[in-house]
């Protein structure tokens, strides 16, 4: 079932506020207990950022559209009610 626009902002909101900062501390705290920095600097970027990127992929259907105007809405209405 696909979510509406209302709840993708919803969740959208959630993810940013709460998950990725979660997200940030468990891939750091992960990336460190394996011993990411022992590995050469370059490596270590590429890990670093691939893990910034890849959140994006599986969560891009929540994210898409959430700057445009409602596409359920009336259109008579005003957008700033």
């Amino acid at each position: 079932m696909a979510l509406s626009y209302k709840a993708r902002r919803r969740w959208s909101l959630v993810i940013l506020l709460i998950g990725m900062p979660i997200y940030i501390m468990v891939a750091v705290t992960v990336a460190n207990r394996v011993g990411v920095s022992d590995l050469p600097k370059v490596v270590e970027l590429v890990i670093y950022v691939a893990l910034g990127v890849g959140w994006v992929f599986p969560l891009k259907p929540i994210f898409l559209g959430i700057g445009q105007a409602d596409p359920d809405a009336d259109p008579e209405q005003d957008p700033k009610e």
